[in-house]
């Protein structure tokens, strides 16, 4: 055939049809797709720090803080600080009264007195105190009054916090000592946060004499000879375990 013809392929249709088709791209290796598919682990949330702030004149106070605080620390994640309100009686009016002065020995036992400047950093408060003619005691309104800085700018705002008392009597102000309470976290808008009826059959005890009611836990002084029943510290050792619980859910949510 002639020089135009169809049947003779080109030289430039030879070599191409000569040229070997492209090698496929090698297969990316393990270590490649473990690069781009590993996630990081998500950082663990950070421990949440419950202060638990009480004036305990006989020692009543101080021995369900330590049961409440023991309720926090029970609780994985959660953890209970202890600090005691100032003294604001002299010596010689507390020898009268017959008080307790502090009791703690030395060491780590020792609670610090507690500094308004650092309540901030606290998730959630505990307060406790012994009742004065069905209210708080002046040692416990002082230091609310001390605070009044942090209601002014709101530093307190949206923290939730719960209450605990001691009083002589039944009839002595286990539940007003909270109800009048109340306000001074009303003024700082915090979160009151009673635990109701959440103790369970303990909470309907009438075979023994027993402090707390849905307001927090609480303690029957009588004399002030009378120490905390096992039924009180369990109560008071629940307050803390539901605060922790509920201040968790709150700071990380409720997973």
């Amino acid at each position: 055939m002639g020089k135009g013809g169809g049947c003779i392929p080109s030289k430039r249709h030879r070599a191409a049809a000569a040229a070997p088709a492209p090698a496929p791209p090698p297969p990316a290796s393990h270590s490649h797709r473990r690069e781009r598919t590993s996630i990081p682990a998500p950082a663990a949330p950070r421990q949440v720090r419950i202060y638990v702030v009480f004036y305990s004149m006989y020692g009543h106070v101080r021995l369900l803080a330590r049961a409440v605080a023991r309720g926090v620390g029970s609780v994985p994640g959660a953890r209970a600080i202890l600090f005691r309100v100032p003294e604001t009686l002299p010596p010689a009016v507390l020898a009268r009264m017959e008080a307790r002065v502090e009791a703690d020995g030395g060491g780590e036992d020792v609670i610090p007195v507690v500094d308004t400047d650092g309540l901030p950093d606290a998730d959630g408060f505990l307060f406790g105190f012994p009742t004065r003619f069905g209210a708080m005691p002046a040692q416990m309104q002082a230091f609310f009054d001390s605070t009044a800085p942090l209601c002014r700018h709101q530093r307190l705002a949206g923290k939730p916090a719960g209450l605990f008392v001691s009083t002589g009597t039944q009839s002595g102000g286990q539940e007003t000592t909270a109800w009048t309470a109340i306000t001074q976290l009303a003024h700082h808008g915090m979160l009151f946060v009673p635990i109701g009826y959440t103790f369970g059959e303990g909470m309907f005890e009438m075979g023994e004499l027993r402090g707390g009611s849905p307001y927090g836990a609480g303690v029957f002084s009588g004399d002030g000879s009378r120490p905390p029943s096992e039924l009180e510290l369990a109560l008071a050792e629940h307050h803390g375990k539901y605060m922790a619980t509920l201040v968790k859910k709150l700071v990380h949510g409720a997973s």
